[in-house]
């Protein structure tokens, strides 16, 4: 088994949800990016976006997770790192690891 498999070893489901990454740039700006899942996995996830983020980039994340499955509203937020991207067109694929993550219970709207 490669290393590249083993880091993968995770069941990754497939699940396209609103996602927002937060992070610092390279003079300590704050920064953020809205894009969409593609999968999740216990310990991380794959994420289009429309800018591109270096590997081992420290990552602060929130993602929509759908009240037909959570019966209230809710997010899913952690902290995380860049594992890889990948380049193609005007969008970027990041794949993260998942450090740390909580639940947060958000008020249904109007």
């Amino acid at each position: 088994m490669t290393t590249i498999n083993f880091l993968r070893a995770g069941v990754r489901v497939p699940l396209e949800l609103p996602v927002e990454v937060r992070w610092r740039g390279r003079r300590g700006k704050k920064q953020h990016a809205q894009g969409k899942t593609v999968t999740i996995s216990g310990n991380g996830f794959y994420v289009i976006l429309p800018t591109r983020l270096a590997q081992e980039t420290p990552i602060d994340f929130t993602v929509d997770l759908p009240v037909e499955v959570t019966r209230v509203p809710m997010k899913l937020a952690g902290q995380g790192r860049v594992v890889r991207h990948k380049l193609s067109r005007a969008k970027t694929g990041v794949a993260a690891i998942i450090d740390d993550y909580h639940f947060l219970l958000t008020a249904p709207e109007a």
